[in-house]
């Protein structure tokens, strides 16, 4: 049916299932069922309820099967449970209480070796990947506190590669290849997605006789396109 695990644990909250007080207390799951709306209901002896009616939700047993299983959490699930078990088994009561206790005290410990060691190295992989995703986010964060925060006006493309020390013709090519910026009419431009999303004001003007454009990153262009070319630094370094 399941481990000899009776209790999970979701992310918030302890739970614990119909069909694993049966199993604790050694009963058909119908009969506990039962013994929930009924104590849950007391429709017949016209009594407030016992004990409050938890979720019914549907989950699959060892054959793959759809069954329906009460879900007790929180504080009033868990006293709720008492009342369940101790009508149908009062011996068990005080079993119940003990693994209440360990599942909250986050003593779950992994019940054979090779579950210890699939949950080694899931928290491995897991402690790789937090700092990979600092290491990445680590050289914008020391770009914009030590530029944006100080300034906040739009900049041009030659300020904004001086900002980050990057050679004009590594940057431009950073921006074609990223879709960032692409050339028009001899002057480099946005794409319009990122002008509409606040990254990027493009300011006419006129020189003599030419109109022109030029555009210009805003203090948010200047920090998103930070984390993009801090990113593509470490991909080259690697």
């Amino acid at each position: 049916m399941r481990t000899n695990e009776l209790l999970s644990k979701t992310a918030n909250n302890a739970t614990m299932s119909s069909q694993q007080i049966a199993e604790l207390v050694g009963s058909r799951h119908d009969s506990v069922k039962r013994a929930i709306e009924r104590l849950g209901t007391q429709r017949k002896l016209k009594q407030p309820p016992v004990i409050q009616l938890p979720p019914l939700v549907e989950v699959k047993n060892h054959l793959g099967q759809t069954v329906l299983e009460y879900i007790f959490s929180g504080q009033q699930g868990e006293r709720d449970s008492y009342v369940v078990v101790a009508q149908l088994s009062p011996e068990f009561t005080a079993k119940l209480v003990d693994e209440w206790k360990r599942l909250k005290n986050g003593n779950s410990i992994p019940q054979t070796y090779a579950t210890a060691l699939l949950e080694a190295g899931r928290l491995a992989q897991l402690a790789e990947q937090q700092a990979a995703q600092l290491a990445l986010a680590a050289p914008k964060v020391e770009f914009v506190d030590k530029y944006v925060a100080a300034d906040s006006g739009s900049k041009g493309f030659r300020q904004v590669a001086k900002l980050l020390k990057a050679s004009e013709r590594d940057f431009r090519e950073f921006l074609n290849t990223k879709k960032v910026m692409y050339k028009l009419g001899g002057e480099w431009m946005p794409y319009q997605h990122h002008t509409e999303a606040g990254r990027f004001e493009v300011k006419a003007g006129v020189a003599g006789e030419h109109a022109f454009n030029q555009a210009m990153f805003t203090a948010k262009g200047v920090s998103w396109i930070a984390g993009l070319w801090a990113q593509h630094q470490l991909e080259v370094a690697a």
